[in-house]
């Protein structure tokens, strides 16, 4: 089961274990969740690796190396999914990385191949992404503990009911010394290998994010009492915000984004008096994103105060970007190489816009990334798409990227 076409059916079979009939949402700890594991452990044994599902509900397969008991390259990405998903976001990677180690069953390599399927890269359920790579990385948070899905259920509760034990999560950490690297194939959830004509593309780092609550507070008033010389309408200074956002990351090389806005009291025929909204901010590197939120944030005082309005702001996340190893990106850049792609002999390099589980490994060991076209850029939908030609080429360049490893590892013993 190793071409493009037995990686594609068997995402199709994936996409049968979801919590609803009528879209794809397979979130962490659940019975789909547990089925997924299940499924994927199958295959893993079918490739000749040996599965097990470590303490923090990821699924993970192993084969030596040489000589038993190797660091381990890992190949993976993930199963969760976001509601109403596309198919192929992070467990394209998982397939296609069980598939390589099947193709790769007889190569005599200098290290163990493992594959991983993390079991919550999205954070659908409680809010918080990465936290099946991150109790890899040994970044648990304890207070994580207390974070409830819709329903109520603590992330505590759902481990027990899972099957896991809340206290032995720390057994899902894995040491730098037995990692030589890791790789993920991922679709690029953007419209640039596509523009460029371009099957696959290699990336250079991941965003480094963060994100903040703006408040803009005003004064609600009667709508129709109110003349506009007397009005602090929150809503029209937070909507000036917004288009300054946009104008501002437009114009430089970031990422901004405001995905939620809130109004109160809400009624209509009240002035705004409070209007909250979030900003999403990426870029390649954390001083670039920095950089523009100081840009912003000075923009975004200067609106509220022009129109008599108060503006409060809380951080509520931040991770640094992650730069993918020179070593590891080399190696991807050969795996291109080695296929047909019209860009193989100068492949595309890309920072990631998107978060991936790599940014949390790269606490432990060396990551890489290689990024496979996808139709019009369209992710996190049902929309979401490849071209069978393209997986073909991401896997002899997944295979091919491993080999270059083998050979880099080889040489510096």
């Amino acid at each position: 089961m190793t071409t493009a076409a037995d990686v594609l059916a068997r995402c199709a079979e994936l996409d049968r274990l979801s919590a609803s009939p009528d879209h794809l949402e397979r979130v962490h700890l659940t019975p789909e969740h547990a089925a997924a594991n299940l499924l994927v452990a199958s295959w893993m044994a079918a490739a000749g690796l040996a599965p097990w599902q470590d303490a923090a509900g990821n699924q993970w397969g192993r084969r030596e190396g040489r000589s038993p008991g190797l660091p381990a390259l890992v190949l993976g990405s993930h199963l969760d999914t976001v509601p109403d998903a596309g198919s192929y976001d992070g467990m394209l990677g998982v397939v296609m990385a069980v598939a390589v180690a099947e193709r790769l069953g007889g190569a005599d390599l200098p290290f163990a191949l493992e594959v991983v399927g993390f079991g919550d890269e999205e954070g659908a359920r409680f809010g918080k992404a990465l936290l099946g790579s991150q109790a890899v990385a040994g970044t648990w948070d304890p207070v994580w503990w207390d974070l409830r899905d819709a329903g109520g259920v603590t992330l505590r509760q759902a481990f027990l009911d899972f099957g896991l034990d809340p206290a032995r999560v720390g057994e899902a950490v894995r040491r730098p010394d037995e990692l030589v690297g890791y790789l993920e194939a991922h679709i690029e959830q953007g419209p640039c290998l596509e523009a460029a004509g371009r099957s696959l593309g290699y990336v250079t780092a991941i965003a480094g994010a963060r994100r903040y609550r703006l408040s803009v507070l005003g004064e609600a008033r009667h709508a129709g009492g109110t003349p506009y010389e007397r009005r602090r309408d929150a809503l029209v200074g937070a909507a000036e915000a917004v288009v300054a956002v946009e104008r501002i990351a437009r114009a430089g090389d970031c990422i901004a984004t405001v995905g939620r806005l809130e109004v109160r009291p809400g009624a209509v025929n009240v002035v705004p008096g409070r209007a909250d909204l979030t900003l999403d901010l990426r870029a390649a590197t954390d001083a670039d994103r920095d950089r523009m939120w100081e840009v912003l944030h000075a923009e975004i005082g200067a609106i509220c105060a022009r129109r008599g309005l108060g503006l409060e702001v809380v951080e509520t996340h931040r991770a640094p970007a992650v730069p993918c190893a020179p070593w590891l990106q080399q190696a991807v850049v050969a795996g291109i190489g080695a296929t047909d792609d019209a860009g193989a002999a100068d492949p595309l390099g890309l920072w990631s816009r998107a978060g991936h589980d790599a940014m949390a490994v790269a606490a432990v060991t060396d990551v890489g990334m290689l990024f496979l076209r996808c139709a019009d850029g369209i992710s996190h939908a049902p929309e979401e798409d490849v071209r069978e030609a393209d997986v073909a080429r991401g896997l002899d360049a997944l295979e091919a990227a491993v080999l270059r490893v083998a050979t880099a590892v080889e040489a510096r013993t």
